[in-house]
Parts: C-alpha cells; structure tokens; sequence
C-alpha cells in the first residue's frame, strides 16, 4: 500500500511539475487600434471611415492561433472576425510563418467567408528586414479567394522612426503598394502610410489612394 501511495505521489509531482512547465512557455498576447481608414491590400473596407480593430494571441513554441477583429462597411457586412492559425521560426537572420486564416462576416451570407494557406519568409540584414509572402486561397462555403504575393521591406531610421516599404500582387484583381514610417512611445505605437491600388482593366474594381494614420497598442 505504501508503494501505491507513493507512486500516485511521484506521478502527482510529474503531472504537476509537466503542467507548469508547459503553461510557461505558453504566450498569450492581445493588441487593439485605431484606424482612420481600415484599407486591406490597398483596398479601403470602411468606406474611406474609420475603424476599431483589436485581436488576441496565443503561442507555444513557435505554433500559434488567433482571432481579429474590425468593424467594416463591405456589401452588407459592418463586422469582419479572422481566426488564423500556423507555425512560426528563426533560423539565424531566417525566418519563416506558414499557416492559415479564415476570413469570415458573421452578419454576412457565407457565400463571401473565404480562406487562405500562406507561407511567409523574413531575413534580416545589418539594418533592413526583407519578407515575402504567398497566401493561396481556397474555396470556401460558395466563394474562391484569388492568390496573394506581396514583398515587405522595413529599415530603421534616426530618432526611433522605422520606414516600410510594401508591394503586392493579388491575382485577377490588381496591385497594391505603400510607403509609411511608424514610431513607438511608450506603449503606443503609430503609423502613417501612403496606400495605393490599381485595378486589372479587367476588373470591377477601382483604383485607388490613401493616407492611412493608425495608432495601436499591445500587451
């Protein structure tokens, strides 16, 4: 009987010390913004107004899962919620992101919920980021999502500023292209960018121009 006892014991303390070990290496994160214009692959979906976004995160050893949120002015939709989920590293100056997001409108037909599987990769110079990243989209409820490459550089600058450079080619709709600096204070952090997107003749949609000012913060 006491050998029972103390196994149960020893497996208690294993358990236990298992739990806490995993728990720690848990992340949970959250962010919330604000936006003067919510613009998405150069494309506004406010309506040119502005929006409220906010999202929480959580990772254990590089795998992650997530939930965003911003309110939008899309056909007849006015709330865009996003659960995504991947695999995320550093290998040296390497880095790599592979996952995938469901975009969806609760207060939508399905018809216009879509998904996407990315693959993202990063490498860091002395004093620039480079990323790209290829998002392949699937058909989902009765809506096929094109597919998205988009190029990403960020290089810092004097007194805290960084400048970002991005360009993106979504098939079958158009390019998008932007340049922005952003700046941390504190906990805040804000970003002012010039957005551009011009249309395929081929397309529905049309060309457009913003400046795009968000504040933000994490925690």
């Amino acid at each position: 009987m006491r050998l029972i006892k103390l196994s149960l014991v020893a497996a208690l303390v294993t358990t236990l010390t298992f739990a806490a070990d995993f728990t720690k290496d848990i992340g949970v994160s959250a962010n919330v913004a604000m936006t003067s214009n919510y613009v998405w692959r150069g494309t506004s979906q406010t309506d040119d107004s502005p929006a409220i976004q906010g999202g929480f995160d959580l990772d254990y050893k590089g795998v992650y899962a997530g939930l965003w949120g911003s309110n939008v002015e899309y056909a007849t939709a006015s709330l865009e919620a996003d659960i995504y989920f991947g695999y995320a590293d550093e290998v040296s100056n390497f880095s790599y992101d592979i996952g995938f997001i469901q975009y969806t409108y609760p207060n939508q037909v399905d018809a216009n919920n879509f998904g996407e599987i990315y693959a993202g990769f990063g490498y860091e110079l002395e004093a620039t980021t480079l990323n790209a990243k290829y998002s392949l989209g699937i058909q989902t409820d009765d809506s096929k999502a094109e597919d998205y490459i988009e190029i990403d550089a960020q290089t810092p600058l004097l007194v805290d500023f960084t400048v970002a450079a991005h360009f993106g080619i979504y098939t079958n709709i158009g390019k998008d292209y932007s340049i922005g600096a952003s700046k941390s204070l504190g906990k805040i952090d804000f970003d002012l960018s010039y957005v551009g997107f011009t249309a395929d003749s081929d397309t529905n949609a049309d060309d457009q121009d913003n400046i795009v000012l968000t504040v933000g913060t994490s925690f």
